[in-house]
């Protein structure tokens, strides 16, 4: 068999090079790299049970924190998503607030919810755990949020249900609710807004937050 000159194989591998260098030489520019990202997305997930694609679609707030890449918003935009975001928050129509702490200490050692396997309209978890402290008894907690031990008793709640505890109760409904009404990129899931847990679970969790017999404010 003939054998190819070596400065034929050479100068095969010397063009290649320089497609390649050619190549990387020009870069994406940054909506190029979003629109790639967006359909590997789209090609790595598929609707399986509850879990449908419309996960993928980002809202406007969660679109300006995806582009920021992590860097800090500009003040204007991120006050304007935390304005926007408070405008959805809903109070329950018979203003009651706070339900079982006890009940709520199950929510919030609940992981579960929201993955295919689970059938559609079945209770979610809070999953409160894996970012906070909360109970003084539980050992193993995350830290990517604040400890809430103690919450309701730094606050000065004794009452709930009192007049001078109304601006606490009615933030920390708010706050359950729509997390980026206080903080535009906060990465606590939106538990009202997103629909991820009940209106009676939210007020279970105001218990646990706030009820001075619940074992946060021990």
């Amino acid at each position: 068999m003939k054998k190819t000159p070596q400065k034929y194989i050479l100068l095969t591998l010397s063009l290649a090079l320089t497609a390649v260098l050619a190549a990387c030489a020009v870069a994406p520019t940054a909506q190029q790299v979003d629109e790639r990202a967006q359909q590997v997305l789209k090609n790595s997930f598929r609707e399986q049970g509850i879990a449908k694609l419309d996960r993928l679609t980002l809202d406007a707030s969660n679109q300006a924190c995806s582009e920021s890449q992590g860097a800090a918003l500009d003040d204007k935009l991120a006050k304007a998503i935390e304005a926007a975001n408070l405008q959805t928050v809903k109070f329950p129509a018979d203003g009651k607030l706070i339900g079982s702490w006890s009940e709520g200490e199950k929510i919030a050692q609940n992981g579960r919810g929201m993955t295919w396997s689970d059938k559609a309209g079945e209770a979610n978890g809070g999953s409160c755990y894996n970012c906070h402290q909360i109970s003084k008894a539980e050992l193993s907690f995350g830290t990517i949020g604040p400890s809430l031990y103690n919450y309701g008793k730094l606050r000065g709640v004794s009452d709930p249900a009192a007049a001078d505890s109304k601006a606490v109760v009615d933030y920390t409904w708010s706050k359950l609710w729509n997390s980026k009404a206080f903080n535009a990129c906060s990465g606590m899931p939106r538990f009202g807004h997103a629909g991820i847990l009940t209106e009676q679970q939210l007020r279970d969790l105001m218990a646990l937050l706030l009820d001075p017999k619940s074992p946060v404010n021990q």
